[in-house]
Order: C-alpha cells, then structure tokens, then sequence
C-alpha cells in the first residue's frame, strides 16, 4: 500500500498539522521520515503516534547534524526512489525548505511551498502576493512534494501504532561540502513559542524604543501569550529578528492577536490575518490594520494597554 511522507525531526504543532493534512488525503498509510541523531526517532515517537503516524523511518547518524542540509536531502531522495510514497510534506521552514528544493532538483521533481491545504488528488491550495489572492496547484512531473506553512489547520489527534524502520544512513562526499563548525542553543524563556501560542501580542514602529517594547512584553504576559514584533519595529532594533511576525517572518494563527501600534501594511497581514480575533490598537484612525480588525481601539498604546492590564486584573480578582 502507498504511504504519504511526513518528514519531521521534531515533535511541535506544524508536525502535527502535517500529520492531521496526510491522514485526510486518502492516499495511503502515514510515515514519518525522521532526519537526525541518533535517538531523535525515540524521543519523539510517542507524539507521532498519537497524531497518526503508522510507521517511522527512522535515519538516524551524526553525519546528518555534522554538515548543512546536503546529507538529509541525499538520505530523502534515496527513500523517496526506494518506496515511491504517494505524497511527501516537509515543513515551510528554512531547513525544510532547503531540503524540498535539493530533493527536488535531485529527482527532477516538481515542488510546491507554502502550501496551507492539499486534496487527495495532488491538489494544493497556496496564498500569494503577501496572502492577497489564493490559488490552486498542482505537481505535473513526479509526486505531490510540498511544504507545509505553519498554521494551516488545526491539528486532531488518531492514536496510531507505528513501525519502527532503522534506515541505513550513506552519503557521498559531494553532500559533505559544508560543516557545521559550531551550534548556540538559546535560552527559552517561559513563554510560549511564537508560532504555537494561543495568544500573541505584537508591537510595531509606534512602540518607540527597545526600551518601551516592555508594555507589550508585560501585556502578553498578562494573558500568558506570546510576543510578535512588525517588521519595521525589528528592523529598527525595538525586538529581536526571530520574532518578526509577516511575510518574510513568522506566520501565527492564534485565537488572539493584538496588534499595538502597528500600522497594518500587506507584509505583516500575511503573516497574521488567519487569527481568530484580532484586535489593534493605533492613533491613525486610517491605518490598514483596522481593514481586518474584528476590534479597533483608535487611541495611544501607552495609555491603552495600561488600562485593559488593569482592568483584567480586577476581573481576576
């Protein structure tokens, strides 16, 4: 029987969406391809379970953490020609990316990205110009290869028992052109990752300063949510780059999405505007955000979100 291919080193809300898309094709039985060290597959075996996964290919060797991408595209595409899945989705992040794009060229195979939705036909949906106009897609030459975009649906759990499959890991020289001379782990704080929060709350060019950006950090801390930043407001130095929220930063769909001082412009709607509710907060009466704003609150941020702090702290009371 046909498998579709999950691949996934990681056991977060976007591998699980990848789970929840493959099981509704139709196509065929789950695998999850893991790409990494040794005891990777292990670690995350439960998860994957849970959300449907009936069999892991487990490739497991330093050799793939010790060079850049090469060597998991070359592993991928060995196991792609070998069992012929259905369907292969990756995750629309850089390395997934990367990946896609290698194995693409390799097998001569057509790739989609960004993709938030795929029919059992090879059919994909993808959004444009910054999420401006939607379209439909499909592969004509090889399997449906695609990548899934964060946030495209909302993942369901279907307890699966899954296969173990040890994959013997062999890469050629010409994959080990470019090592990885040094890895810097940062510090998670405790509050939850970008992507994945329920809850988020950005700030953009109108909070000021670095410095300022405090009122918003404490305002989502409040509400036990995430941080998000506009592109200006990083470019500017207010906030660090990884929490850029937009077309060329992260993408979030939270169930709230407060926006304070944001002006609103394409860029950054493409990467928020999937958000259950979205409220903002800004003095321009005329600024685009308030186009997609469930709720408009046209006044200053610094006087504003005191006021809604204090006043969800009373109601807990």
């Amino acid at each position: 029987m046909a498998e579709v291919f999950v691949v996934a080193n990681a056991a977060n809300k976007l591998t699980y969406e990848m789970l929840t898309m493959a099981r509704g094709l139709g196509m065929g039985d789950v695998a999850v391809v893991v790409l990494g060290a040794s005891g990777t597959a292990d670690s995350i075996a439960d998860n994957l379970a849970e959300y449907g996964a009936t069999k892991i290919y487990a490739a497991e060797d330093g050799v793939l953490e010790e060079f850049l991408v090469a060597p998991k595209a070359e592993v991928l595409a060995k196991l792609i020609t070998e069992h012929q899945p259905a369907a292969v989705l990756l995750p629309s992040v850089q390395e997934g990316k990367e990946i896609a794009a290698r194995v693409a060229v390799s097998l001569g195979n057509g790739l989609l990205t960004d993709i938030v939705g795929l029919t059992g036909e090879g059919v994909a949906t993808q959004p444009i110009f910054a999420g401006s106009t939607i379209v439909t897609s499909r592969v004509t030459k090889g399997i449906p290869l695609v990548t899934v975009r964060p946030n495209s649906l909302t993942p369901s759990p279907e307890a699966a028992t899954p296969e173990r499959v040890t994959v013997p890991v062999e890469v050629s020289d010409q994959a080990k052109l470019v090592a990885v001379t040094d890895r810097v782990t940062e510090a998670k704080g405790d509050r939850p990752e970008l992507t994945e929060a329920g809850v988020v709350v950005s700030g953009g060019r109108g909070v000021g300063s670095a410095e300022q950006f405090s009122v918003i950090e404490e305002f989502a801390d409040l509400l036990g949510g995430a941080v998000g930043a506009s592109r200006a407001a990083t470019d500017a130095g207010y906030y660090p780059h990884k929490f850029q929220v937009g077309q060329t930063g992260s993408t979030v769909s939270p169930q709230l999405y407060l926006a304070a001082g944001i002006s609103g412009a394409i860029q950054h709607r493409a990467g928020m505007q999937t958000s259950k509710t979205i409220v903002a907060i800004n003095k321009d009466d005329a600024a685009p955000i308030f186009d997609i704003a469930d709720f408009g609150v046209v006044g200053d941020l610094f006087k504003v979100l005191p006021q809604a702090a204090e006043t969800i702290k009373k109601s807990r009371q």
